[in-house]
């Protein structure tokens, strides 16, 4: 079983990621953070892996912005259905 900080190494940037659940709030990648509401994203989205942040937040470019996300509730996504 990977620890948390080795499973938070093992993204590479520009993967392809999904949500596997909804978070209660999303939160702004930008240098003044803001809370926007869950719904600007769908579970089935695809984003862009941007940036790993501390405390295995992750930097997701979503079709309606970019946000931080933890990192146990993404999952890659396979190149053949991206």
């Amino acid at each position: 079983m990977q620890s948390e900080a080795d499973a938070r190494f093992a993204w590479s940037i520009g993967a392809t990621v999904r949500l596997r659940q909804r978070p209660a709030y999303l939160k702004t990648a930008d240098p003044m953070p803001m809370l926007r509401p869950p719904d600007l994203i769908g579970v089935d989205e695809v984003g862009q892996l941007v940036e790993q942040r501390a405390f295995g937040q992750l930097a997701v470019r979503f079709r309606r912005g970019t946000f931080l996300v933890p990192a146990d509730a993404c999952e890659p996504v396979p190149e053949a259905s991206a």
